[in-house]
């Protein structure tokens, strides 16, 4: 049967997905929602059984390879709203990055060299959640950006970044428990390390328990506290600045931008602003998550153009203008950000002791707890559906295919919890040593992700053109179309050799022998980890990059228009008010 043929066959759904064309096996079908609720969040004995079938009536197009039926009937339940598919990649980002990373990124590049970081990797971000939202709203497939890879790029390179993706993942786990046992301890608790750990992984735990809506529920929230104490803490540091601080504080005059004459604008000059495009590039580390959750929202075609937009001015702008004021209210020479520890170390916290108001501290550290315990949670989302879709395409044991009745993974949950007691090894007086090696592991697993995200989108518009499509087609289009993603990779690349400027040379005494040495593979581990595996799916599978005409633009696709309907689509968007294409623009 043709492709056309099959379409004109099927019947749109308002779920974004097809129904089953007439006459085939709807019984073979599942629907989740005929559950009980018990069972949809994975309360019951019963939630825990394998989900028959695919879930919402999504079906596939043309011929379907065995190794990609799996994601284009996904397991998953689609239980995620708008309000959710927003908050997730803000609450990857907006957390221990802002709220500590900050303090020591001022220190290392000064007021100029943070604003001048964030801006050029904020337009990197961009384009990456750009060109993953317009090929997400077409394929909202399991694995996302990994399955995409693998269809559009090559099956063993996507092997080696999804693997390494997961390795990430699996390691934030346990280093996201020791942060939490760190921050904690800001109050002196009585409580050993080793108590504290297994309290927050049993938390952990038990929000795993509630599957994707547990996940999605706790990413929301946490993310709404964190941007409202963002907010708190601009129009106090605007105040502060102002001159406007108690008298018994260092804000009772008018200081304005006078940190940046003395002690000055950078801290180590361009050695300082390299060092802190790669400081940059990792806080924003989880947006690529909407790609991952698209599988798992009943109408991608409406929710992600929101998200993805919505994701980069939020975490933006927050960032920008947090920083500003943090280079404008603390010098970069303050010598709480090179000696203090968790909390203690926070601009946001130095902020609130400089100025002589209290109990504010105690607000930003509760907000840094749940921020950490977040992206444990996240580490466990992203790990578990990224080794779902791995197996799912023949690079791991067939078991982690398995999804029960709640959307849950089941086999993939339990094998990335697996790494949370890791963390218990800091337990020992040689933690830090091997948490430092277990994370060189996937360094810069972040930067090659986005980097196979931006040339998949690449290879996505070349075989769309040659194989007769318009980009009228196209539900969604990135902003900056092609060219912003070769503008993506271009700027991820510089990132990554200004991480490897650093590892040669990095600020302050230059280390000599074993020392250098480990410095530098501490930070590029993860790039021979990564070609060696590369190699070994190619042996494995035996698999090469196809050709443009070849690539597979069927399997998935479950939005899409006519170039006569997307031409008279945009006609209507072209000719709404002016402050209706402003909001569209930013928003929706």
């Amino acid at each position: 049967m043709s492709d056309t043929t099959e379409f004109a066959n099927e019947k749109a759904t308002p779920l974004g997905g097809f129904a089953p064309a007439k006459g085939s096996d709807a019984a073979s079908f599942y629907d989740p929602t005929k559950e009980s609720l018990m069972t949809r969040i994975g309360l019951t004995k019963e939630s825990f059984k394998r989900a028959p079938g695919t879930t919402r009536g999504m079906v596939a197009h043309g011929d379907v390879p065995i190794e990609y039926l799996e994601h284009d009937n996904p397991g998953y339940q689609q239980t995620m709203k708008p309000r959710h598919l927003q908050m997730i990649a803000v609450a990857g980002t907006i957390g221990t990055g802002l709220f500590v990373g900050s303090g020591s990124a001022l220190a290392t590049g000064g007021p100029a060299g943070i604003l001048i970081a964030w801006a050029v990797v904020g337009v990197m971000l961009m384009n990456v959640t750009q060109a993953l939202g317009e090929m997400s709203i077409v394929y909202p497939v399991s694995g996302g950006f990994y399955t995409l890879a693998s269809r559009m790029l090559d099956p063993a390179f996507a092997f080696s970044m999804g693997w390494n993706y997961l390795i990430q993942w699996a390691i934030i786990l346990p280093l996201e428990l020791t942060v939490a046992n760190t921050t904690v301890q800001y109050w002196n608790t009585s409580l050993s390390q080793a108590e504290w750990i297994t309290i927050f992984f049993v938390v952990i735990l038990i929000a795993v328990l509630f599957g994707t809506i547990g996940f999605a529920e706790e990413e929301f929230w946490s993310s709404l506290l964190r941007i409202i104490v963002a907010v708190i803490f601009l129009i106090i540091g605007i105040v502060c600045i102002c001159g406007g601080g108690p008298k018994s504080g260092d804000y009772n005059h008018y200081i304005g931008g006078s940190l940046w004459q003395s002690p000055g604008a950078f801290a180590n000059g361009f050695k300082g602003v390299c060092s802190v495009f790669v400081t940059a590039a990792f806080s924003f580390s989880g947006t690529e998550l909407v790609g991952l959750a698209a599988a798992e929202t009943p109408n991608p075609r409406k929710t992600i153009p929101t998200a993805v937009k919505q994701t980069f001015w939020r975490v933006t702008m927050v960032y920008i203008v947090c920083l500003t004021i943090i280079g404008l209210a603390i010098p970069y020479d303050d010598p709480r950000l090179y000696n203090g520890t968790g909390a203690s170390a926070s601009p946001f916290v130095i902020l609130m002791v400089k100025a002589g108001i209290h109990g504010i501290d105690h607000l930003v550290n509760v907000t840094i707890l749940i921020a950490v315990l977040s992206i444990g949670l996240s580490a466990v989302y992203a790990g578990s559906r990224m080794l779902t879709a791995i197996a799912e395409t023949g690079y791991a044991p067939s078991c982690f295919t398995y999804i029960d009745k709640a959307g849950r993974p089941l086999w993939s949950l339990v094998a990335i919890c697996a790494f949370g007691p890791i963390a218990y090894v800091n337990c020992a007086d040689v933690g830090g040593a091997v948490f430092d090696w277990l994370l060189a592991l996937s360094g810069l697993s972040t930067l090659f992700t986005w980097l196979s995200i931006t040339i998949t989108h690449i290879r996505f518009r070349r075989a769309w053109k040659v194989q007769g499509h318009s980009v009228d087609e196209l539900p969604y289009r990135a902003f900056g179309g092609v060219y912003g993603s070769y503008l993506g990779s271009f700027l991820i690349v510089l990132v990554v050799i200004a991480q490897f400027y650093t590892a040669v040379w990095p600020i302050g005494e230059q280390p000599h022998g074993a020392e250098a040495a480990s410095t530098f593979f501490q930070t590029f581990l993860s790039l021979p980890i990564l070609i060696a595996m590369w190699i070994l799916g190619y042996l494995w599978k035996r698999t090469l990059p196809k050709r443009a005409k070849d690539i597979d633009l069927d399997t998935g696709r479950k939005s899409w228009l006519t170039a006569e309907e997307g031409r008279a689509y945009r006609a209507e968007r072209a000719a709404a008010p002016l402050y209706v294409k402003i909001y569209r623009f930013l928003f929706a």
